[in-house]
């Protein structure tokens, strides 16, 4: 770690009373609300509608979609990342005109709806499409029901939309999706990842029972199962799914529950940026299985992965309960690391973690087995070697390369080895300093407080001489503060991107607190760079 980083986060252990009491508030609201904090799914509550109408909460779910649907007529972010809402929420209306209670004023939404499907997003090629999970199950899959709804739809309707059959994108095609449907049949075991798609997979758990809350952390895939098996044979998962909707006011979120997820990510990060916290007994304990077996999982339905394990580990080690990181051998590739074994892909930011997770232990433990440093010269080689020409790294869990950029630095900055791993972070802060916004902000499409934060946090371990890195930071910092009461857009990969608001609350608290010590003219108000405490919230 440089000593700029150093001294700052020396700093940060004794002053600023206000963050640390937004970040000690955050971090109560862990414990009350177990499942986690994500904001509401397009794709998941649409699922609903279709699948679950039953549910309490139907129509408010119905309203959501409408009132969220663009301009154009698409649902979700820019690019290709609109065509999975889009098609989920597109379905579920026409399911809401087809099966439900007759609602013309549905037909112009499904309308609109259809034209941006049949004008643009599904005139995409496959190739060029984000790589979220199970997009090659989930398009054919919605593609075929759209098509199924419009032929059973009576003509005075039909004849002002669309006529089906609605395409695929140029080189998708539906043999994956019937490859697993036919396994489903013949009663073959899924793989435990696959359970998290069960709502389009005609699936049934295999852990199905009265006491399963969920089935592969999605609502949707609970609910399927629910609509399938009748609510009197998970009351544990209808309950979960009531209180879902209850929080969300109809609409719910995806994906949930993300205990682990969200705990680790914002305890570690509190804690990377020297903020003092003491997070519940209860809380801590929820991270402790990162420490046999396989290491741990998101949440519970989800199987264990490196991502989530070393970032607990990270965690626990931060906050003086350090625990063996023997579970990360079991993702150990030739390439580095991969989230889980079988992965299609390779996640830099997971082998960040890693090098988190294995960096710490070695900090505590020097003479630890060879093995361990091994991995982390080998990690300081892997992630050099994905850092892109321009400075940023690239990743498949999240749609920004501010988060990516900011785990490789981070990373490679305080556990990093060689000389290679200090070019890369300069690298990275140059590529940083050329891509700020004229209003302070950094961002993907356009400015966000969370893409800002990472982009502060790049910065932020480069050491004060460097030229414009503090008017950077100045600039970063105050848009944070006039940020403060915008919503944050979904940057994360799930089945459609999605937003874990209490985690991204955090890492831009974690960075304007870090900014706050390098600028000269801070705001210590209790509203604090996108966090407003209870305690004054109007």
């Amino acid at each position: 770690m440089s000593d700029g980083a150093t001294r700052v986060l020396a700093d940060a252990e004794t002053t600023g009373a206000p963050t640390v009491d937004a970040a000690r508030e955050l971090i109560a609201g862990l414990g009350l609300r177990p499942w986690g904090q994500v904001a509401a799914s397009v794709y998941e509550t649409g699922r609903l509608v279709a699948i679950a109408p039953w549910l309490t909460g139907h129509h408010q779910r119905i309203a959501f979609l409408v009132r969220s649907q663009r301009p154009d007529g698409a649902w979700g972010p820019p690019e290709g990342y609109a065509l999975v809402p889009t098609l989920s929420a597109t379905e579920a209306l026409l399911a809401a005109l087809v099966d439900g209670e007759p609602r013309t004023d549905l037909l112009a939404p499904v309308a609109r709806g259809l034209d941006a499907l049949v004008g643009t997003l599904l005139r995409t090629d496959a190739r060029t499409l984000p790589d979220t999970p199970a997009l090659d199950l989930i398009v054919p899959a919605l593609v075929d029901r759209i098509n199924d709804r419009l032929a059973r739809l009576e003509r005075t309707t039909a004849d002002r939309l669309p006529r089906p059959p609605l395409p695929l994108p140029v080189g998708l095609t539906a043999d994956r999706l019937r490859a697993v449907r036919s396994a489903v049949a013949a009663g073959a075991t899924l793989p435990p990842k696959l359970a998290h798609f069960y709502e389009i997979l005609d699936a049934v758990p295999p852990d199905a029972g009265p006491t399963l809350t969920a089935v592969g952390a999605s609502p949707a895939a609970t609910a399927a199962w629910l609509t399938a098996a009748s609510p009197a044979a998970g009351p544990a998962a209808h309950a979960f799914l009531r209180a879902l909707i209850r929080d969300g006011g109809g609409p719910v979120p995806c994906p949930a529950p993300i205990t682990v997820f969200e705990r680790a990510w914002v305890l570690s990060g509190l804690r990377r940026a020297g903020i003092t916290i003491n997070p519940p007994a209860s809380v801590l304990e929820s991270l402790t299985a990162a420490t046999s077996g396989q290491g741990i999982a998101t949440g519970d339905g989800l199987p264990t992965d490196a991502d989530t394990t070393s970032v607990t580990l990270d965690a626990l080690a931060r906050l003086g309960h350090p625990a063996d990181p023997t579970s990360l051998w079991a993702y150990e590739t030739a390439d580095g690391f991969c989230t889980w074994p079988g992965e299609d892909g390779f996640s830099v930011t997971t082998n960040a973690h890693v090098l988190d997770a294995l960096g710490q232990h070695l900090t505590l433990h020097p003479d630890a087995d060879p093995r361990y440093h091994r991995a982390v010269d080998r990690l300081s080689t892997v992630l050099t070697g994905h850092q892109r020409a321009d400075g940023a790294w690239q990743d498949r869990w999240h749609a920004s390369p501010y988060y990516a950029t900011a785990c490789c630095v981070l990373a490679l900055a305080e556990f990093g080895r060689g000389a290679a791993a200090a070019e890369a972070v300069d690298r990275a802060a140059g590529w940083v300093l050329n891509s700020q916004r004229p209003d302070g902000s950094w961002g993907r499409w356009d400015g966000t407080a969370e893409e800002t934060a990472y982009a502060l946090q790049v910065l932020l371990t480069v050491p004060t001489t460097v030229p414009r890195v503090d008017d950077a930071v100045a600039r970063g910092h105050a848009y944070l503060h006039e940020s403060a009461s915008q919503e944050h857009p979904p940057l994360w990969y799930g089945k459609e991107l999605y937003c874990p608001t209490v985690i991204v609350r955090a890492a831009v608290l974690a960075a304007c607190r870090l900014a706050g010590l390098r600028t000269s003219d801070v705001d210590r108000s209790v509203v604090d760079c996108g966090y407003q405490s209870t305690k004054t919230a109007t």
